[in-house]
C-alpha cells in the first residue's frame, strides 16, 4: 500500500493492500477501494462509495459528493458503486444517489475523460467512452460501448443505448436509441455502422439493423405506424434492442432524424 503522507484517510475506509493514494487526497468515511486502485492527488472520495479493482481516479476528482438538488437532505443514506477497470481522469465529478438507498452506478471498463460530470442516480453500463466535459443530469441511463463526444449536455432521465455515438457539443433532452448517431439538438444522423462492425456485428446483422432503422425513422409512416409494422416482422435479438427502445422510450421521447 502506498499512501502519501499528506493524504487524509478515514479509519472507517476499507482499502485493499496495494492501493495507491496521492498527495492531499481525502478518503472520507466508509469508502471501499479494491485491489490496484489508484487515487490521484487532491482527489476526494467519500461516503458509501465502493470502487472496484483496477480503477484509477484522477487528480482533483470528486466521487460521492452530494447531489446538486436544492431539496436534498445530506443525511440521506445513498452512495456510488464503481465496477472494475474504470479510468476516471482529472476533475471528474460523480454524485451519489438522491433517495434513501439510491446509488449512482458505473459498470466495468468505462473511460471518463477530464471534467466529466455524472449527476445523481446515473446508471452506466460497460466499456463506454465519455470525452472531456460530458455532463449528465440526474438519472441518465447509458448502455454499453457508447462514445459520447466532448462538451455534450444530457438532460435528466434520458436513455442512451448500446453502441450509440454522439457528436461533441450536442445538447440532448431525448433518448438516443441503440446503434444510432446523434448530434445537435435531439437529432439523429444515422447508424454507427463502424461501431457495429468493430464490435463483431456481421454484414447480415448490420443490414437487418439498417432495414429496421429505415422503417422506424426514414419511412413516411407515423411513428406508431412504423412501430406496428416493425412488430409484424421477425427480428434478431440485437435488432429488437433498437425496436424496444423506440417502442418504450423514457418519458422524454426519442430523438428524431434530420
Amino acid at each position: 500500500m502506498s499512501i502519501h503522507p499528506t493524504a487524509l484517510v478515514s479509519p472507517d475506509a476499507r482499502l485493499a493492500g496495494d492501493v495507491e493514494i496521492g498527495p492531499f487526497a481525502v478518503i472520507e468515511g466508509p469508502v471501499e477501494l479494491g485491489a490496484g486502485v489508484k487515487v490521484g492527488g487532491h482527489a476526494w472520495v467519500r461516503g458509501d462509495t465502493v470502487v472496484g479493482d483496477g480503477c484509477s481516479i484522477g487528480w482533483g476528482s470528486v466521487v460521492g459528493a452530494d447531489p446538486q438538488d436544492l431539496g436534498f437532505d445530506p443525511d440521506t443514506p445513498s452512495g456510488v458503486r464503481i465496477g472494475a477497470g474504470n479510468r476516471i481522469r482529472e476533475y471528474v465529478t460523480i454524485h451519489r444517489g438522491s433517495k434513501p438507498g439510491g446509488r449512482t452506478v458505473l459498470g466495468a471498463g468505462n473511460y471518463l475523460m477530464t471534467g466529466v460530470h455524472l449527476g445523481h442516480d446515473c446508471q452506466l453500463g460497460d466499456g463506454n467512452i465519455l470525452a472531456n466535459n460530458v455532463m449528465f443530469g440526474g438519472h441518465v441511463r447509458l448502455g454499453n460501448r457508447a462514445f459520447l463526444g466532448g462538451g455534450g449536455g444530457y438532460h435528466q432521465f434520458i436513455r442512451i443505448g448500446d453502441l450509440a455515438m454522439v457528436q461533441g457539443n450536442a445538447s440532448l433532452s431525448q433518448d438516443v436509441p441503440p446503434y444510432c448517431v446523434a448530434h445537435g439538438l435531439n437529432r439523429l444522423a444515422g447508424l454507427n455502422t463502424v461501431g457495429l462492425r468493430r464490435n463483431g456485428f456481421d454484414a447480415a446483422a448490420r443490414v437487418e439493423i439498417k432495414r429496421l432503422y429505415m422503417l422506424l425513422f426514414r419511412s413516411k409512416l407515423k411513428a406508431s405506424e412504423a412501430i406496428s409494422e416493425a412488430d409484424s416482422q421477425a427480428w434478431s435479438p440485437a435488432a429488437r434492442l433498437l425496436l424496444d427502445a423506440v417502442r418504450e422510450p423514457s418519458r422524454k421521447g426519442v430523438c428524431r432524424r434530420d
